[in-house]
């Protein structure tokens, strides 16, 4: 086939976003689920109880929960904090309650958006979308917490063997720095791996 022929290299479609519904009236349950599938999402689990969430959610690992506050078992402002300390997935909570209490007891567990029921269809996606984009924020920020916290914990293991050397081998500062740089660089290893052993090392 001549190249002008040739149909054009597309890339492939992005997987659909997965989410675990969990909402104990099965009408609502449904119009949901049906609602998220036009949308093109895939429900990919669903509970009415709220005890059953956080196993689904661990083994499922979707993108998004939505969650009902109010559930038998556990209500979903209690899932959607245990969801948030393990760094799950986006949290979408739903409720028939409107009070500022509750709005702040939900912010509180992790929620990243919430609807208040009765909500009309042209209102989910957005507050997916909403709950979705904050949930990428906090992943790049706690990633980003965790290499500044590595950091400092290796700096201070390097400052650590840097005083072991100075005592041990009456070396100067610097002379001790140089140390610990040359023998990573020769063992293709991080210095603060090579301060670690130093630190293990008997006097």
């Amino acid at each position: 086939m001549p190249d002008s022929l040739q149909a054009p290299h597309l890339p492939p479609p992005p997987d659909p976003v997965r989410i675990v519904l969990a909402e104990d009236e099965a009408i609502i349950r449904l119009d949901l689920r049906e609602t998220l599938e036009e949308e093109g999402y895939a429900v990919v689990g669903e509970t009415s109880r709220g005890d059953q969430v956080l196993d689904m959610v661990r083994e499922l690992r979707p993108d998004a929960a939505i969650l009902d506050v109010k559930m038998p078992g556990t209500d979903g402002i209690t899932v959607a904090g245990r969801i948030r300390d393990e760094r799950l997935c986006a949290v979408l909570l739903l409720t028939a309650f409107s009070q500022r209490d509750l709005i702040a007891r939900a912010a509180g567990a992790g929620a990243l958006a919430y609807l208040v029921k009765p909500f009309e269809r042209a209102e989910l996606v957005p507050a997916i979308e909403v709950a979705l984009a904050r949930f990428q924020e906090l992943v790049a920020l706690n990633h980003r917490l965790e290499r500044t916290e590595a950091r400092l914990e290796a700096r201070k293991t390097i400052d650590r063997a840097k005083g072991r050397l100075m005592d041990v081998h009456s070396m100067s500062e610097s002379d001790a720095y140089r140390h610990i740089q040359r023998r990573a660089m020769s063992e293709r290893t991080s210095m603060a791996k090579v301060a670690a052993e130093i630190m293990q090392m008997r006097q």
